[in-house]
């Protein structure tokens, strides 16, 4: 089994798409409800899907990983974008920003390299 995409809902498709192509999403599908991204590497996709509400208690938080994290944050941040919390140090070894797309989904923009699979804790193969 090989995961490769997840749909957000949104409020509103347009700022949405704008939003995503800022972080590099590259739109494959769009339609007045809907919007498929090809993710800048690997082949992920990643999508979004128009809905009234939105959940902001118990949603998931949708983690895009980049290794450039804080030349990526800066340039959003130049963008306009506001970040819930900046660029920072974790205990778990990754490095990671919050953000919240413009229908109040939460981001994670992070970087793990080796430590996303293999962190020094890592359960031991059975």
């Amino acid at each position: 089994m090989h995961f490769n995409h997840v749909t957000v809902m949104v409020t509103a498709v347009a700022p949405a798409l704008a939003f995503y192509k800022m972080l590099g999403f590259r739109p494959i599908v769009l339609s007045p409800h809907y919007a498929r991204f090809e993710a800048p590497e690997g082949d992920m996709t990643f999508s979004i899907e128009l809905t009234n509400e939105v959940a902001q208690n118990g949603a998931p938080i949708v983690y895009f990983e980049c290794a450039d994290l804080d030349a990526v944050c800066a340039q959003l941040e130049k963008a306009g974008v506001a970040f819930e919390a900046r660029p920072m140090d974790q205990s778990w070894l990754w490095r990671e920003a919050h953000l919240r797309d413009p229908s109040g989904n939460r981001i994670c923009l992070y970087w793990a390299g080796e430590n996303r699979k293999h962190p020094p804790w890592r359960i031991a193969d059975a």
